[in-house]
């Protein structure tokens, strides 16, 4: 028996799931759900059986890991894939896979509805500024970066990008400008959007230091993972009146940011994939990664 569990804490929308179940039945596999479980032992006992699980933001550990005896795949619907252990499914020989791209457009548009939320003082009568001819720096330009590019060059602003890992002919093909060093790329630009994943390199390295190059009036923009911003960034905003912060991530130490009110808006929740859209897209996706790997043996996905 092939079976493939879904197992997410916070549930796919009801059509996502449908569609999820259409396609592992259609491949002639068996479908398992597992909802808004409040206890780690419900997903223990779930997993067990399991060929295959697609989750969410799920913690799938090493005591996940090894509680499911007959995995051979595990795919997080989205981009990031922090919430799987790696190591541990290496050592069991799981393939680890997440579905990038899926979320992309959701996640470009929330940049956007939140930086002009702030840069237009959230709406309170008073005078706000306008985008169009302002610079925006793109730290990493994958796929969220480039749908960003797309949204900022419509609103007629300069775009630059800063990425080790992408060629600077792609990023000039796509009428952006790349710059070679991350230095360079927050001491140009006025608005930074923020893109990197959380690693062992990247935790904490947006500091005081780098942001403090940027110019005045700066605005930045994080919808990547609270673990990259230091959290001198409070020292930062209390040296400069003019810095302010946005992120779909709530910083552990969001109390600090009190002081600052008017220049600092976070979610109450990771919001950047939560559209109907992207939730159907990610699920459908990873359906899909999973059929083509039991199958086929594809491995494009794979990130461990």
């Amino acid at each position: 028996m092939t079976k493939v569990l879904v197992a997410t804490e916070k549930p796919f929308a009801k059509a996502a799931v449908d569609q999820i179940k259409t396609i592992v039945e259609n491949a002639g596999f068996d479908f398992a759900l597992l909802e808004k479980y409040n206890d780690k032992s419900a997903l223990l006992e779930a997993v067990k059986d399991a060929t295959a699980m697609i989750v969410r933001s799920d913690d799938v550990n090493a005591d996940v890991v090894r509680a499911a005896k007959n995995l051979k795949i595990v795919v997080r619907a989205g981009a990031g894939y922090d919430n799987l252990d790696l190591d541990a499914c290496t050592a069991n020989n799981v393939v680890a896979m997440n579905t990038p791209g899926q979320n992309s457009n959701a996640v470009a548009e929330l940049v956007f509805g939140m930086l002009i939320s702030m840069v237009r003082n959230a709406y309170n009568g008073t005078a706000g500024t306008e985008l169009r001819g302002k610079k925006i720096g793109i730290h990493a330009y994958g796929n969220v970066g480039i749908y960003v590019a797309k949204i900022a060059k419509g609103m007629g602003m300069e775009v630059y990008a800063f990425d080790p890992f992408v060629s600077a002919d792609k990023i000039k093909a796509d009428g952006v400008t790349p710059l070679d060093t991350v230095e360079e790329l927050y001491s140009t630009c006025q608005y930074v959007s923020l893109h990197i994943p959380a690693t062992e390199k990247t935790k904490e390295s947006i500091n005081y230091a780098l942001l403090n190059r940027m110019p005045k009036g700066a605005v930045l923009i994080n919808t990547a993972r609270k673990e990259v911003i230091h959290a001198d960034i409070v020292k930062l905003m209390k040296d400069r009146s003019d810095f302010a912060y946005i992120s779909d991530i709530m910083p552990d130490n969001k109390d600090d940011f009190a002081p600052f009110e008017g220049r600092y808006f976070f979610t109450p929740k990771k919001m950047g994939a939560q559209t109907a859209e992207a939730n159907i897209n990610a699920g459908v996706a990873a359906a899909n990664q999973i059929v083509d790997y039991l199958k086929n043996g594809n491995t494009t996905y794979k990130v461990n």
